[in-house]
């Protein structure tokens, strides 16, 4: 090779060689690069060109074998490289020198990224990427923006949101054909093209001769690694195996790909260049290796169904006209010959299956445009048989990548687009065969939403490559494979086809990808209008809608329960939105213009015939099969659409694009099916079906679905409606609803088609049905905003609606380009109109509110519309919601106090296209029903309910309101010889017919019926009979008889001989024979007319006798202004006198008639009959009625109990103290007092009352839980935050749990370990805190109540395994009892009166009574219930926090330890009470706190066992307080031990507490005031000696100066001058002040000490003990707090407790040195006390300072203080890497109390089977974790082993939590919500306020 360059270096030619060693590759690549390049660059490059063929040849085929030889070891073996891996990186370090042409790979980068005209962005990104999108500045629906340029661009009151890629997706940021260049970022918004240098020719010279190999190279190991799979199942560990292999390579082109526009271009001359393609990959060539290669490929085109073209096949590619011609395919769905078109006339005489198949294939063929779609694929360059791979491996991400890492490249965007296009039914048939539908599908959307969304370039590839035809022609192929006959009408000889909604095509919505391409290219006016204008394009289209024309379809179950009730009706509505309504919106959108009628006409055109075939098809003549339904019927809904859109927004006459009367009449059938099917639905009649068949009925008016569904349906109707025959019409809907029968003046009917239950709610469906036909304007004429505004209106009376779920609940158009944009102007500027906004409500509860929006006053006065909430309510409760809440809105505003019925709303007027609809209103069909109606409700007939009157009534009044506004008289002459209706009425309005008397009728009934007894009445001769001839036919069959004589007349109009021969008739469904009782004709008198049934009704409801009268006769007014409020709510009483009002204004003569019948005095009517089944109901009404009033009794009565009870049982002071301690048992002078009172308790569980006794005693239900509250005070003011930069971390050393650990191990290792124990508290960590409901419980009742607990079953939220249970009575949590110490309810003055024993008495007391052993009144030897059960509470509470909380001694087990823990508890309890109250005692009484409070009980049981720790007489400090000591050296003589803690360093509140627990119970008041003027002087002393340590040499020396002065004054021991001058001079003595100099300047505070500030410095240093005190005091003697100023809160705390002597005078200001009682000379003890310290600071001056001064002023614990927007917190912590594995977690969480970022579930962080958060929960918070989960922006509370989701503190504009960040809208802080929080963490009540509870399982 060496010889080789020289040759060439020269110049002489050099023949390539052949054959060289392999060591030749390792020689220097740089020099080779050099030199190649070098001999590239000049003109004659031949030789060069050669000899890097030849080296590239080399080195990139040294690695191909070696992806066929990964799977056998040795010929990995015997490689030079050791192993595949090595010779790879070889190439690729081979291909970077060569392409950097000798330099380095890194300078070769950065110089190519120079001459990048960086103007698109680009950046791909994959699923679950974070990215934004702004609807304002986006052009196309599909813009999306990474985070940073989002960030970088101005963005400021935008639309805009962030959202998870689901799919993947690049960023747009740049690309002006997608977004507005005012969205871009600083770094896109320069063009910056202009400015950038030329490329130099030599930079990127190497790289065109090295890349086309380097992917040549590429695709040919993707050939070799693919292996066709055995089975049609691709083995996907084989194709991953080979992705493995090739990932180096592809991420070295993606590396490429990222250096900028220069190289891109390079890539795409390169992956685009024909020539290249061809010489490299012919496999013409004598190398054996490209031979096999180019098989390869040929076999795996094959083998995906694809010829090669070479293969010589021929197609016949002709433009068909539009399915009609014959077209010859070959090798399509395993047919050869020919198919012809067979005309749906010969169809009949087919045997059904072969029909099937060859319609099947027909269909499709016919209309198809080209065969070779489907089949031919042809690859002319790198690029295209690049993504045949990408396809063939099922779209590797990294492959993806790249492909979409190229497309800021123009040149490329436009070859990739058309190579993606001829490659489209590939990817179909691929992605059919996948197992991974799903990735694969969102790997090709990726894809596709880059190509499509660009209108341009969707245009350019329309034209070119005709994607159109590709995409509908694809589509239909993929749906052919699932096709099944369709059992709709005629089983057996239907020959439709509909998909199965059972295959995974459809159920798991594989079609996807491809459909939402389609609708995407629509959504551009230039392609759909293409598709529009193309006829053969519209059939083809028609055709594939028609496959899911009736798919799905419902038999009723008649005789048992369906036994598996199939989903598939989740895939068929999926499939109608997303394949053929979807599509359809988007094709409306582009015809809004009067210009675009024609496509209008196309559409319609195709749609009547695609419905024709498929009546035809069906065999429909002209009744629907019973007992079927389907809710699919997408042509209708097609056709409807664009008719609507044709008459709304195009002007087109409707009639020019209405089919004939015959069609009307087939098209009105199937949706009026689905109509009476939802009533029979609601009416349970399909209950046999199952769930699944109510859940279709929800969907199809569901706020999704409603616009592509019901909308048309019911405008179809409306269209049908108003041109047909309206008596046909009318009688169809009550025929349909099954409820003919039931109309007929006889009290009893037979119905043959319905049970008795039934017909009630079916004809209140057939009634609110017409009602809804009538009155919706939906499509007949409202505009956009009027359509908005009645939904929103609708929406918001069912029930008051957050902003998110009102824009979900509105059905807006599915298409995105439509204009009506969720969150749009007008949808804002409507709602702002109609609703106010509610702010979020924090109920004490805790249970978050949302944000929500109410309707206004006005809007319920004159806006609320049943009907539209009729129709769009999804669960029948909320029309009664609404209905509800309408009727509180009148009560509150005082306009109608009782039940009103549903107001009568105004319409918006018809369009005139539709003024037909209104004749429904006007034929005498309708007018003989509602009169019918009327007299049978007047007459008390069965199954007749006010919700039928109501409708009634609504439709009476709609049809005066819409009546023609002159009589006609006409009318009634034309009285032809067919009107069998003629004897009802004389003409066909309303208004005139409303007079008409109806004298007789004749009825068919049952000879069972009242009516058969009576005769004819004797008035009916023969002439009354003759000259009013209203006799009737028998009225029930008239309507069923009108109908079919109707559709005859119109068939024969309109049809030819075709289709005479219609089927018999199957009228027997209509009398059916032999079953029934034989049926009778009887005549009845009725002699009413609806005016006067009307004014009957009127009586009837009000229960009075003529109470109408006729409000004109008063008030002439009314007549002329007939508006009138007062009729405008009210019930039905206002409604009969509405519309007798509007009767009146109509017409004069009505008016005169309704005077007269007011005069005639109406007979009474006559006593209800009750039959049987109405008994019932009645029955049961008052049943309910006493039952409810017993409830409310009972109610009541237990409401009562429960205020007492907690008026006593929760009223510490009366029952656990009364005054006194209960279980006061005097030591003295029992004998000499009084019988006392116990204490009673009553047992919630058995519901006794008494005292607490040994054997059985009673025991509070108490929560314990360990809690760290306490450690998180600190001693500064300003709150932490949450860190949300690198530098802002959280360190904990600053809290008060810190300090005191400090504290301890300081102590622990200079003084003797038991001493240490004793001088603090524990419990600032993992303290065990005690809270109760205050309901007590025997404990024996409490153990059976437990035992039922455990038997239960049922799924309880808490563990009663560990203890857990709800309290009987109030369900609050627990999970141990408290036993109540027996005791009496001694008389206060006892242990209260003032003793006037001298302090010296009481010390003495005080030290006999703690040495004397076990002085309870109950030993504790003996073994009594009552021990037993206070040893038992003890080890609850130790079991409640963990080891390493209880365990502080360095001996283990040690009792000082238990010692320890057990007075800890206590001083927990007080400290978090004092927490409670807000750190001060100011605002005194008892608090909530104090009220829930069993310190008291608590006390007694720690007592109890302290009591077993007898402390040696020697070491109790007590005497260290108390005497003097003789000898003082004595002590230290001792050097091998440690020393004792000096009892200066001791904390004043534990040994307080030692003390008294040390006591025998109760405790008597003097000797408690005893042991607190005791302690307080040490106290006094620790203040002054931290005092004298803080402040300056000077300081010290001046104040020693002051006080040695005063020391002889008399009161020299109660002025802290003195005081502190003798501590300074005696602790001078010792080494403490001497270590001065550096160190000492950190503590000095620059502070000038004056006499107020040392006064105010030893006032705080003394408070918290001051106030632990009280505190205690308040709860074992149950005196009251009083309530202070803050300033004056010391001496009213002294006072309290006695500190103060009683004399002490108030007028100058207070000293709290004046509180001082020294029970020995106080300078005796004050120097044995420093003389500790001295003998300790010998040794450690540093320590023995720091030990001095103890932070004593906490203050309150706080959460961390979370950043104002949400955005802050998700940048920084949604990429944060997690600090154990260094992985980006997938649940990310922060801990909102010290601020920890951890993974949530994330298994990498677990340790011994305990995830990170539920560890983190026990570190941080002893077993009580508060957590944000970034994701989701939701807070998750972790308590011990269960969890709950707690809710969110950030809210959106509107007020609403976005829990996982669904809608991505900017979220603000809550500071309510937070303090919220708050307050429950610190108040440990999480347990009780949020009920949602789960067990974790240690997996969070």
């Amino acid at each position: 090779m060496a010889a080789a360059a020289a040759a060439a270096a020269v110049g002489g030619p050099q023949p390539p060689q052949p054959e060289l060693p392999a060591p030749g590759l390792a020689l220097d690549k740089a020099a080779t690069a050099a030199h190649l390049k070098a001999a590239l660059s000049r003109p004659d490059n031949r030789a060069g060109a050669e000899e890097l063929q030849a080296l590239l040849e080399r080195v990139l085929s040294a690695e191909r074998p070696l992806a066929a030889a990964a799977d056998s070891e040795e010929a990995a073996a015997a490689s030079s490289g050791g192993g595949p891996g090595a010779a790879e990186e070889e190439a690729l370090e081979w291909c970077k020198c060569l392409l950097a042409g000798g330099g380095g790979y890194d300078e070769f980068c950065a110089a190519v990224r120079a001459y990048d005209p960086a103007a698109l962005c680009g950046l791909v990104w994959t699923a679950n990427f974070v990215a934004y999108r702004c609807r304002t500045c986006g052009i196309s629906p599909c813009m999306s923006l990474c985070a940073e340029c989002f960030h970088q661009g101005d963005h400021t009151g935008h639309d805009f949101n962030m959202f998870r890629s689901q799919a993947g997706g690049a960023c747009d940021c740049g690309d002006s054909n997608v977004m507005r260049e005012s969205g871009f970022c600083k770094r896109h918004q320069i063009k910056s093209s202009s400015n950038i240098p030329c490329v130099p020719k030599d930079l990127l010279m190497m790289s065109e001769f090295v890349l086309p190999r380097f992917i040549f190279c590429l695709i040919q190991y993707l050939r070799e690694g693919y292996s066709e799979p055995a089975a049609d199942v691709p083995s996907e560990k084989d194709l991953n195996k080979v992705l493995q292999l090739l990932e180096p390579q592809i991420s070295f082109l993606e590396d490429l790909t990222k250096m900028g526009g220069a190289m891109r271009s390079v890539l795409t001359q390169v992956l685009t260049n024909q020539q290249n393609y061809k010489d490299l990959t012919s496999g013409l060539g004598e190398n054996s290796c490209a031979k096999k290669s180019h098989e390869k490929y040929l076999i795996a085109l094959k083998s995906s169904g694809l010829t090669y073209p070479e293969d010589k096949l021929v197609y016949g590619i002709q433009e068909p006209s539009a399915g009609t011609s014959t077209l010859a395919v070959q090798g399509f769905a395993g047919a050869t010959g020919t198919l012809g078109q067979l005309d749906s006339s010969d169809e009949e005489d087919q045997d059904g299956s072969q029909g099937l198949g060859k319609r099947k294939r027909v269909k499709l063929s016919g209309n198809t445009k080209d065969q070779s779609i489907m089949d031919v694929l042809k690859h002319k360059s790198f690029l295209e048989e690049l993504l045949f791979w990408t396809i063939k491996y099922e779209f590797p991400q990294k492959m993806v990548t790249f492909l979409l890492n190229m497309l800021p490249d123009q040149e490329y965007k436009v070859a990739f687009t058309k190579t993606f296009v001829q490659h489209y039914a590939f990817i179909m048939k691929t992605l059919k065969k996948s197992h991974e539908s799903d990735t694969m599908s969102n790997r090709i959307v990726h894809i596709s939403v880059q190509l499509f969304s660009n209108e341009e370039l969707a245009r350019q590839v329309t034209e070119e490559c005709q994607l159109l035809d590709i995409m509908v022609t694809v589509l239909l192929y993929m749906m052919e494979s699932c096709l099944i006959k369709s059992e709709l009408q005629d089983e057996e000889n239907s020959l439709h086809v509909v998909v199965n909604c059972g295959e995974a095509l459809l159920k798991n919505n594989t079609y996807w990808p491809l459909v939402s391409d389609f609708i995407n290219i629509l959504s551009h006016q230039s392609v759909a209008k293409r598709f529009l204008e193309d006829h053969g394009l519209l059939v083809t289209w028609m055709n594939f809608v028609s496959f899911f024309q009736g798919m799905n379809l419902n038999k009723r179950e008649l005789n048992e329960h369906v036994e598996f009730e199939s989903q598939t009706y989740y895939a068929a509505f999926a499939a109608e939105l997303e394949a053929c309504a979807q599509p359809m919106w988007g094709l409306l959108s582009h015809c809004k213009v009067r210009e675009t009628q024609e496509y209008t006409r196309n559409v319609v055109r195709y749609c009547i015939e695609a419905l024709q075939d498929w009546f035809d098809a069906i065999n429909f003549v002209d009744e629907p099969a019973p007992n079927q339904v389907t809710f699919h019927l997408p042509l209708h809904r097609y056709y409807a659409m664009f008719l609507s859109k044709a008459v709304k927004c195009q002007e087109l006459d409707l009639d020019s694009v209405l089919p004939d009367q015959e069609m009307l009449m087939k098209l009105m059938i199937h949706p009026l099916q689905i109509q009476a099917s939802l009533a029979e639905i609601h009416s349970n009649m399909w209950v046999r079906n199952g769930l699944q068949i109510k859940g279709q009925a929800m969907t199809y008016v569901q706020s999704h679905f409603c616009n592509s569904m019901i909308d048309p349906d019911i405008y179809l109707l409306q269209v049908c409606a108003s041109r047909l025959d309206p008596d046909y019409f009318i009688s169809s809907v009550f025929e349909r609803f099954k409820v003919v029968d039931l109309l007929t003046m006889a009290s009893q009917h037979q119905n043959t088609v319905l049970d008795a239950e039934h017909e009630r709610s079916m004809l209140e469906g057939a009634l609110t049905f017409l009602v809804i036909l009538l009155s919706l304007r939906l499509h007949l004429g409202m505009s956009d905003d009027e359509i908005l505004r009645a939904e929103m209106v609708a929406q918001l009376c069912m029930n008051d609606r957050t902003h998110s779920s009102l824009l979900d609940l509105i059905p807006e158009n599915p298409n995105p380009k439509s204009g009506i944009i969720p969150g749009s102007y007008s949808f804002e500027s409507v709602l702002s109109a109609v609703a106010d906004f509610k702010a979020p409500v924090f109920e004490p509860g805790g249970s978050m509110q949302q944000g929500m929006y109410t309707p206004k006053a006005e809007v319920w006065d004159q806006e609320f519309d049943p009907v539209m909430v009729i129709l769009r309510t999804v669960y029948r409760r909320d029309v009664q919601s609404a209905m509800d809440r309408y009727t509180a809105f009148l009560k509150q505003s005082g306009k109608f106090p009782g039940n009103p019925w549903p107001p009568y709303k105004k319409r918006t007027p018809l369009h005139p296209s539709y003024k037909g609809l209104m004749r429904l209103l006007h034929c005498k069909t309708l007018h003989i029903v509602l009169f019918t109606l009327l007299y049978k409700i007047l007459m008390d007939h069965q199954n007749l309910s006010e919700h039928v009157l109501c409708m009634v009534l609504y439709l009476i009044e709609l049809g005066l309101e819409n009546s023609a506004d002159e009589e006609s008289d006409e009318e009634a002459l034309v009285c032809g010889p067919e009107r069998c209706h003629d004897s009802w009425f004389p003409g066909s309005n309303l208004v005139s017919n409303m007079r008409h008397f109806i004298n007789y009728v004749r009825v068919r009934v049952p000879e069972t019926a009242p009516e058969v007894k009576r005769d004819s009445p004797a008035s009916t001769s023969s002439d009354s009979l003759g000259s009013l001839q209203n006799s009737g036919t028998a009225q029930v069959f008239s309507l069923v008889a009108e109908r079919r004589k109707k559709f005859q007349e119109i068939i024969n109009r309109s049809s030819s001989e075709a289709h005479q021969v219609v089927r018999p008739r199957t009228s027997n469904k209509w009398s059916a024979p032999g079953s029934a009782p034989q049926l009778t004709t009887a005549i009845l008198e009725i002699k009413e007319s609806i005016l006067s049934l009307l004014i009957k009704l009127h009586h009837k409801l009000s229960g009075k006798q003529n109470s109408y009268y006729p409000p004109w006769l008063d008030d002439i007014e009314i007549l002329i202004q007939p508006e009138i409020p007062k009729y405008s709510h009210g019930d039905g009483i206002t409604a009969v006198e509405r519309i007798l009002l509007k009767a009146a204004l109509q017409s004069r003569m009505n008016k005169r008639i309704i005077e007269e019948i007011c005069r005639k005095v109406t007979p009474p009517v006559p006593p209800k009959k009750i039959t049987a089944a109405e008994k019932k109901t009645l029955d049961k009404e008052e049943r309910r009625q006493k039952a409810r009033e017993r409830q409310q009794k009972l109610l009541a009565e237990f409401a009562s109990r429960q205020k007492s009870f907690m008026e006593t049982a929760m009223d510490v002071e009366k029952i656990f103290s009364s005054d006194s301690p209960e279980n006061d048992i005097p030591m003295e002078i029992t004998t000499a007092e009084p019988q006392v009172s116990e204490a009673v308790y009553d047992c919630v569980i058995c519901g006794q009352s008494g005292p607490s006794s040994e054997d059985r005693p009673t025991g509070l239900v108490v929560l314990l839980q360990a809690s760290s509250v306490l450690g998180q005070c600190r001693d500064n003011i300003e709150p932490k935050k949450l860190p949300i930069t690198e530098e802002e971390q959280i360190y904990p050393w600053d809290t008060c749990a810190a300090v005191h650990d400090v504290r301890l191990s300081l102590l622990q290792r200079y003084f003797k370990d038991s001493s240490c124990l004793l001088a603090v508290s524990i419990g600032w960590e993992g303290g065990v805190y005690v809270q109760t409901c205050g309901h007590t419980l025997h404990i024996d009742c409490h153990k059976s109540y437990m035992e039922s607990l455990r038997n239960d079953q049922v799924l309880q939220g808490f563990s009663v395994d560990k203890g857990e249970f709800t309290c009987p009575l109030c369900r609050q949590f627990a999970n141990s009892v408290l036993p109540c110490y027996p005791g009496s309810n001694v008389e206060n003055n006892l242990w209260q009166r003032p003793s006037n024993k001298s302090i010296q008495d009481l010390i003495k007391e005080v030290e006999e009574l703690q040495g004397r052993p076990g002085a309870f009144p109950v030993s504790i030897s003996s073994e009594t219930n009552l021990s037993k059960e206070m040893e038992s509470v003890m080890k609850d509470i130790k079991n409640t926090t963990q080891k390493k909380y209880r365990d502080y001694s360095k001996t283990p087990g040690s009792p000082d330890n238990d010692f320890l823990f057990m007075y800890s508890v206590a001083r927990t309890n007080l400290e978090l009470e004092l927490i409670h109250r807000g750190g001060n005692l100011c605002s005194g009484g008892a608090s909530t706190a104090g009220k829930r409070s069993c310190l008291n009980q608590l006390f007694l049981v720690l007592a109890l066992h302290m009591r077993l720790y007898s402390i040696d007489s020697e070491y109790n400090p007590w005497r260290k307080l108390t005497q003097l000591v003789e000898e003082m050296n004595s002590q230290l003589g001792n050097e091998e031990q440690q020393p004792e803690v000096p009892i200066l360093y001791h904390d004043v509140t534990s040994l307080l507490l030692v003390q008294i627990l040390m006591m025998p119970q109760p405790l008597r008041k003097d000797h408690f005031t005893c042991i607190v003027k005791v302690l307080f002087t040490l106290l006094y002393t620790q203040a002054l000696a931290a005092l004298s340590v803080k402040c300056t040499e000077e300081d010290r020396s001046a104040w020693k100066r002051t006080g040695a002065l005063k020391k002889n004054t008399c009161d020299a021991e109660k002025s802290y001058e003195v005081l502190l001058s003798f501590v300074i001079s005696e602790l001078a003595k010792g080494k403490l002040y001497h270590e001065e100099g550096t160190q000492e300047c950190a503590m000095v505070s620059p502070i000038a000490w004056s006499p107020e500030s040392m006064e105010k410095y030893l006032q705080d240093f003394c408070l918290p003990f001051l106030r632990i005190t009280s505190l205690l005091q308040h709860h074992l003697f149950g005196e009251d707090l009083p309530s202070c100023q803050e300033e004056e809160e010391f001496s009213v705390l002294s006072s309290c407790l006695g500190l103060l002597p009683t004399f002490y005078q108030t007028e100058h200001p207070f000293i709290s040195a004046s509180c001082l009682d020294w029970p020995v000379p106080a300078f005796d003890i004050i120097s044995q006390w420093c003389f500790e310290i001295n003998s300790f600071t010998e040794r450690h001056a540093e320590q023995g300072k720091a030990l001095l001064i103890q932070e004593s002023r906490w203050k309150l614990p706080h959460l961390l203080q979370l950043p104002e927007n949400y955005n802050t917190i998700f940048q920084y912590y949604h990429r944060k890497t997690c600090s154990v594995c260094t992985k980006v977690p997938k649940d990310p969480a922060v801990c909102l109390v010290c601020g920890t970022f951890v993974c949530l579930k994330g298994l990498c962080c677990k340790q011994q089977s305990y995830c990170e958060c539920v560890l983190h929960s026990q570190n941080c918070g002893a077993g009580t974790g508060i957590f944000l989960l970034i994701n989701a922006s939701v807070i998750i509370i972790i308590r011990g082993h269960r969890f709950c989701l707690w809710g969110s503190v950030y809210l959106d504009a509107h007020g609403e939590e976005d829990r996982d960040l669904r809608r991505g809208k900017p979220l603000y802080i809550c500071k309510e919500r937070y303090k919220v929080l708050e307050q429950q963490w610190i108040s440990h009540t999480f347990d009780h306020i949020n009920k949602r509870w789960g067990p974790h399982y240690n997996g969070l």
